[in-house]
């Protein structure tokens, strides 16, 4: 089961540390996401702070 960063909200598929942020603050429990292609281009990845390319959830759940 996929994990999301608390801090940056990465989607990661394994491992206990987020590879962008280094954090160990993961949870199974989020909900949406989005994938974002050209975090430089993109209007939405502004607007949710997201910097770098990848698959970010939505909402964190707990």
């Amino acid at each position: 089961m996929e994990k999301a960063c608390r801090n940056c909200r990465l989607i990661i598929a394994q491992g206990e540390k987020c590879p962008l942020c280094d954090s160990a603050n993961l949870t199974h429990k989020w909900s949406g996401y989005i994938i974002v292609l050209n975090a430089e281009r993109s209007a939405i990845a502004k607007k949710l702070g997201i910097k770098v390319n990848g698959t970010y959830a939505l909402n964190i759940n707990d």
